[in-house]
C-alpha cells in the first residue's frame, strides 16, 4: 500500500466527489458539500476537534444518502470503496463510516445522535445547510426535483416516528418545514452550531409569515 497524506487524501477526495455530483439538481450537488465542508471546519476549530476527520468526513456524508443512491448499504459501500481506492486502512474508513451514519435526518422523532464531537459538528454543518436563506433555496429545490407541490393548505404536516415514513413521505415543501427544518435548531449538537443556528431559523419564520400572506392575497 502506498502511503498518502493527510492533505493529498482531501485533494483526492475533493476532486472524486465533485465529479460524483456535478450537475445534481436537487439541492445536494457539490457546493452543498463545499458548503457543509466549510461550515464544519469552522466549528471544528472552535470547538477543538480532529480537523482532518471532520473535513473528510464533510465531504463524503452525501456519498450514498437513501436521497440520491440506491442499494440497500449504499453509503457504506460506496464511502468505503473510495477510501479504499485512494489507499486508506480500514481503520480509518470506520471511524468515517461512524460519523457519517448518524449526519442524515431520519425523522422528527428519530434518535440520530453522533457518537463523536467530530460526528456532531459535521451532523451541525450539514443542518445549517438545511436551514436559512439556502435551506428554503434547497427545499423549493428539492421538492421540484420532485414534482412536489409548494403548498397544498388541505395536507398536513406529519412528525414522522420512523426513517421508512419519512423517507417516502411525498407531501409539499411547506410541510418540509415543519417537519424537519424548524426542528432543527433544537437539535444542534454543539454550542457553535446552536448560536449559527438562530438567525437562520429566525429567517424562516419570517418566510413563512410572508408566503401565508402572500398565499391569502393579503399582501
Amino acid at each position: 500500500m502506498i502511503p498518502v497524506t493527510q492533505l493529498d487524501l482531501l485533494n483526492k477526495v475533493r476532486e472524486e466527489i465533485q465529479t460524483i455530483f456535478k450537475g445534481e439538481g436537487s439541492g445536494h450537488d457539490w457546493w452543498h458539500i463545499y458548503r457543509v465542508t466549510e461550515t464544519a471546519k469552522s466549528i471544528a476549530k472552535k470547538e477543538k476537534a480532529d480537523l482532518f476527520l471532520v473535513e473528510l468526513s464533510a465531504l463524503v456524508h452525501d456519498l450514498g444518502d437513501h436521497k440520491l443512491f440506491k442499494g440497500e448499504n449504499a453509503q457504506e459501500v460506496l464511502i468505503s470503496n473510495l477510501l479504499k481506492k485512494l489507499n486508506c486502512d480500514n481503520f480509518l474508513i470506520n471511524k468515517i463510516l461512524e460519523i457519517v451514519k448518524t449526519v442524515s435526518y431520519k425523522g422528527a422523532n428519530v434518535s440520530t445522535t453522533p457518537t463523536s464531537l467530530e460526528g456532531k459538528i459535521v451532523q451541525d454543518a450539514d443542518r445549517l445547510d438545511a436551514i436559512g436563506a439556502i435551506g428554503i433555496a434547497r427545499a423549493f429545490a428539492f421538492g421540484g426535483h420532485h414534482n412536489r407541490l409548494l403548498y397544498d393548505p388541505t395536507d398536513k404536516p406529519t412528525l414522522h416516528n420512523n426513517f421508512e415514513s419519512y423517507k417516502n413521505d411525498k407531501g409539499h415543501t411547506i410541510n418540509h418545514f415543519y417537519e424537519k427544518l424548524l426542528l432543527l435548531k433544537d437539535k444542534m449538537q454543539t454550542e457553535s452550531g446552536k448560536a449559527l443556528a438562530i438567525e437562520r431559523h429566525l429567517f424562516m419564520e419570517s418566510f413563512l409569515k410572508q408566503f401565508y400572506l402572500e398565499w391569502e392575497g393579503k399582501i
